[in-house]
């Protein structure tokens, strides 16, 4: 099953059979060298928090999903079979913030969107390419510790990350073009989650 640019879909977290997170999508491209997706500012997606209402950013055994407000735009370029996704992030006015490296599963296609899991350990990239940094390295020691993901575990999301800046900082393609002016189709709207999401 394809989708078609403007296609309403929804991008999942799955955690041990359950939805950790999910956030409503466009379609911007879903072709064989790639699958792009907006996520615009203003959408509402399901979050993680636990027993008292905090919000989770490590997985555990309980949780409940409850809605938050998205406030970037975003266009996520992502590939068959490749363990991240890269983001170009603007602010809700168009300024280009910089890109993101999400270090995650291969994404997996459902009637629904795509599923996946995150991987915590995340890179930040500035946005004319020339210098990046480790995001969130404390979090995922944490999860190490914790035994969410061995230590071997962490070594290849790593060896990942570093595959990616790679991609990205030798402006391998798609990123051989300037993605700053890229903008929305002025007809989509700020996506909602499709029927049918919270279904596994």
């Amino acid at each position: 099953m394809g989708w078609k640019p403007g296609d309403r879909i929804a991008l999942r977290e799955i955690w041990r059979g359950r939805i950790w997170a999910a956030r409503p999508a466009i379609v911007v491209q879903d072709a064989d060298d790639g699958q792009m997706f907006f996520v615009a500012a203003g959408m509402r997606w399901m979050c993680p928090r636990d027993a008292s209402g905090g919000w989770l950013r490590l997985p555990q055994d309980d949780w409940t999903l409850a809605e938050r407000e998205w406030d970037s735009n975003a266009l996520s370029f992502a590939w068959a079979g490749v363990a991240h996704a890269v983001l170009a992030f603007w602010e809700r006015d168009w300024t280009h913030r910089g890109w993101y490296v999400n270090l995650q599963e291969p994404l997996r296609r459902t009637e629904v969107g795509f599923d996946y899991m995150d991987r915590e350990l995340d890179v930040v990239i500035a946005p004319d390419l020339s210098s990046w940094s480790w995001k969130d390295e404390d979090e995922l020691e944490e999860a190490v510790r914790r035994g969410i993901y061995t230590r071997a575990a962490a070594r290849r999301f790593r060896e990942e990350g570093e595959r990616a800046i790679r991609r990205v900082t030798h402006r391998e393609p798609p990123f051989d073009q300037d993605w700053t002016g890229w903008r929305p189709d002025p007809s989509w709207p700020v996506p909602e989650l499709p029927p049918g999401w919270e279904r596994i």
